[in-house]
């Protein structure tokens, strides 16, 4: 037996390349609710990294409606929906999310990267061919991925270059795709849904728009980045996630009611994977039925956006471009992000450095995220820490 072999040695030798690069993480440990601040290995810190925008993940109301869920249907699903079928609760989240998303059906998934992966290997075939943007999301790329049609990439956001394609793409494939985030996920802007419509319109290309950051954020009452350009009943396919804004787990996506007798029949994920538990999927339900009634989170979670977007600004932070609540904080060097994230911590404000491969080499950054129930004195306190930290590691001024 070669025991050398079985050390792994070939991941080790990987663990150790990361760890001189000054990318290698230990990730820490919170003991309670994912709220605006929270106990992070044993310390107090304000958290200014999670995609809890709305702070449900620890709604009364949520966790309320989960246990009522778990006393009357148990802890869970018992088998994939093929074979033992939907829970009620499960029918009701779908039809709450379809009355809520102004679309024909909702079809439920057990995460949002299940619903890319799923979907787009379901809806395509080997004569389709696939666009999409150059800065999607994983999900949308490991879902094309597993589809063995041609697939082509435009540059981001740039309409002329995806019009050159679906021009040149005329005649040769059976159905036309283009894939695109409604919200960029690292950079915070929205995607040109307006124009990308319109050109698919024109070109005869089916449309499918990843929201899952546009969920809850976008459009009247958080329905989503569709519902904030108008353009109900004109995109295809609109994937959504319960697990940022929604505050709990799972996702859906919008669609015909064709689309979902399709899935139904055809989505991996759904086929070979139990569904959404009862305590979930309740929950869920229970969270659209807050936003459908009351978009006060909403406006609170903007308020606190546009405020730490001025003051990072105003420091003469690098905060790119977002048009959303997510707002990058650009450091550059991959190292350094790191290094960055690393004093906020130890001074108490919790931000997770995203480099490579999740953003392009030398665009390292931490990405701040706001929850709605942030108090204006929690986001000076961590404003105040940034400006400490940036001052000492030579990114800002004195």
């Amino acid at each position: 037996m070669n025991k050398e072999l079985h050390t792994m040695k070939y991941l080790q030798e990987k663990v150790d390349d990361l760890k001189q690069k000054g990318l290698y993480r230990t990730l820490p440990v919170n003991s309670g609710a994912c709220d605006p601040v929270l106990e992070l290995n044993g310390k107090k810190v304000i958290n200014l990294c999670s995609n809890n925008y709305l702070s449900l993940g620890n709604d009364e109301r949520l966790k309320e409606a989960a246990i009522e869920a778990i006393k009357h249907y148990g802890v869970g699903a018992g088998a994939v929906r093929t074979i033992v079928g939907n829970q009620t609760i499960h029918e009701e989240l779908e039809a709450a999310l379809a009355k809520f998303k102004h679309a024909e059906r909702c079809f439920i998934y057990q995460s949002g990267y299940d619903c890319n992966i799923g979907t787009i290997q379901a809806i395509c075939d080997k004569d389709d061919l696939l666009i999409s943007d150059q800065l999607n999301h994983a999900s949308i790329i490991d879902g094309m991925r597993m589809v063995k049609a041609t697939k082509q990439v435009y540059a981001h956001s740039n309409m002329q270059e995806l019009e050159e394609l679906l021009k040149a793409a005329q005649g040769k494939y059976h159905n036309v795709f283009i894939f695109t985030d409604g919200v960029f996920s690292m950079d915070g802007d929205l995607a040109k849904l307006p124009e990308i419509v319109e050109l698919a319109e024109k070109y005869g290309a089916f449309t499918y728009v990843d929201d899952a950051h546009g969920s809850g954020t976008m459009g009247s009452h958080g329905r989503g980045t569709v519902d904030h350009f108008g353009l109900h009943g004109r995109v295809d396919f609109i994937i959504g996630t319960l697990s940022k804004a929604i505050g709990v787990k799972g996702g859906y996506v919008a669609c015909s009611e064709a689309s979902y007798q399709w899935l139904t029949h055809r989505a991996r994920p759904v086929l070979f994977s139990t569904t959404l538990s009862p305590a979930d999927t309740a929950a869920a339900k229970k969270a659209i039925e807050i936003l459908t009634e009351d978009d006060s989170l909403q406006k609170q979670l903007w308020a606190n956006s546009k405020y730490i977007k001025e003051q990072l600004t105003a420091l003469g932070f690098n905060t790119g471009h977002s048009e959303t609540p997510i707002t990058p904080v650009i450091i550059g060097d991959e190292a350094k992000a790191m290094q960055f994230s690393k004093k906020l911590l130890e001074k108490g404000v919790f931000v997770s450095a995203i480099v490579f491969p999740t953003v392009p080499l030398g665009t390292g950054r931490v990405r701040v995220m706001v929850q709605a129930k942030h108090t204006r004195e929690q986001l000076d306190e961590a404003v105040r820490i940034f400006h400490e930290v940036g001052v000492e590691m030579g990114i800002l001024d004195k």
